[in-house]
């Protein structure tokens, strides 16, 4: 963070494909952006399964397919209507998948806390997508953390430790000057470093 600092802070690797967003990157085909998409939305994927009722090994099958959906489909994608999101589009493949799965297998789902299956089914049927972005604050916290560390390794530890403590712990910019020895502007400029990175890398992929 600091001036002096042997190397130039912060700058992204060639390798990173930074100017051009996730989305951007995947609709051209890269496979290095699918592997980090893979990477952030698989447990997403693994959880709304099982919110389906799907359980066991039938989880990661079922995960594939989604993936695989996803990626045959992706031009169909779009943003036309407000709240319109990847997140959304990804967790009604998931949906569909899900009713895929139970109609094909013959296999009622299992439902919590004693719902019926028909019941279930239904409900996954009725979903809307307002209700498809309605996900827990601890599985969307998981895939923000995830996209954080795929960007960890482009900036230097003392830049990452003032984003971190300022974004994450909600701590004051100048408490941390004063205990990293440097201008609560430097903070400043720290954490707004890393939230540009995030927002050139994955655009609202992760939203």
């Amino acid at each position: 963070m600091a001036a002096s600092e042997s190397q130039p802070p912060d700058t992204p690797s060639s390798q990173q494909g930074t100017s051009k967003t996730l989305l951007q990157r995947l609709r051209a085909n890269d496979s290095e952006a699918w592997r980090i998409m893979v990477q952030l939305y698989t447990p997403l994927v693994r959880y709304w399964a099982t919110r389906g009722g799907v359980r066991g090994v039938d989880v990661e099958d079922v995960t594939q397919d989604v993936l695989q959906a996803a990626a045959a489909h992706l031009h169909k994608f779009r943003r036309d209507r407000p709240g319109d999101s990847f997140r959304g589009w990804l967790c009604g493949i998931t949906r569909n998948m899900v009713l895929q799965y139970f109609r094909h297998s013959g296999r009622n789902p299992r439902g919590r806390g004693g719902t019926d299956a028909l019941v279930q089914l239904r409900q996954l049927e009725d979903t809307t997508p307002a209700e498809e972005n309605e996900d827990p604050v601890e599985e969307l916290d998981g895939l923000r953390r995830r996209a954080l560390e795929l960007v960890r390794s482009q900036f230097e530890e003392r830049t990452w430790r003032a984003f971190w403590m300022t974004v994450i712990e909600g701590r004051s910019p100048t408490d941390i000057a004063a205990e990293m020895g440097v201008s609560a502007t430097a903070i400043r400029m720290a954490k707004s470093r890393v939230l540009r990175r995030l927002k050139e890398t994955f655009g609202d992929l992760i939203q």
